[in-house]
Formats: C-alpha cells, sequence, structure tokens
C-alpha cells in the first residue's frame, strides 16, 4: 500500500524546496464541521506523502488541504502576507492517488491538482 495523498510546497522565491511547511488535512464530515484527518510537515526536498495512514485510496467527499505559509517564512525570518493557505477540494470518485503541489512566495501562490 501506499498514501493515496501526497503534496509538494515550492519557494518560488527563493527557487528551492520549502522544508517544514506545517499541513493540516480535514475532511467536511456530516456536512457540519471539519474533521482532521492528519498533519504533517514537508521534508527537506518540500515534499509530504503522511497526511493519511497509508491506504488503497482516498474517497469522495469535500477536503481540505491548509498550508501554514506565515510559519514557514517567520523560521525563515522573512515578513509574509498569507499566513494560512486552505485548499478545499471535492472528490466525486475514490482516487488512487492524489497530488496537490504548491507554489509558494511571500506574496502570492498558486497550486493544482498535480499528478
Amino acid at each position: 500500500m501506499s498514501n493515496p495523498l501526497t503534496t509538494h510546497v515550492l519557494d518560488t522565491a527563493s527557487g528551492s524546496p520549502a522544508a517544514g511547511v506545517g499541513l493540516k488535512l480535514e475532511f467536511w464530515h456530516d456536512g457540519d464541521h471539519w474533521h482532521e484527518m492528519g498533519s504533517a510537515k514537508t521534508d527537506a526536498d518540500g515534499r509530504c506523502g503522511t497526511l493519511l495512514a497509508d491506504a488503497d485510496e482516498i474517497g469522495p467527499g469535500l477536503y481540505r488541504l491548509t498550508f501554514d505559509a506565515g510559519g514557514y517564512f517567520a523560521g525563515r525570518g522573512q515578513e509574509s502576507f498569507y499566513t494560512l493557505i486552505p485548499v478545499v477540494f471535492r472528490l466525486a470518485e475514490p482516487q488512487p492517488h492524489l497530488h496537490v503541489p504548491l507554489l509558494l512566495s511571500p506574496f502570492s501562490y498558486s497550486t493544482y491538482r498535480g499528478s
């Protein structure tokens, strides 16, 4: 088995992987609250594949993946405009693997559905 959800964060201002970015994955539960499924930090290569316990797939539903950009930049002694970056996405069908990367700078960010 492998982890069905992975991410990586690239610091586009420095041109390097963003190591140590805090992450939290949540699921919209019963239509009324977020349930935390896991939390972790990116590794030295800016990657994280440990938000979910190893499983065959990630199921349908509404998810929120939050990146702690403010903590990352504060740790580098830099100011940033964005503190927490929530990325909310919906899966209509189970997925064997989902990759959600983040391109980050102190004053902008971009994300996309990766492969």
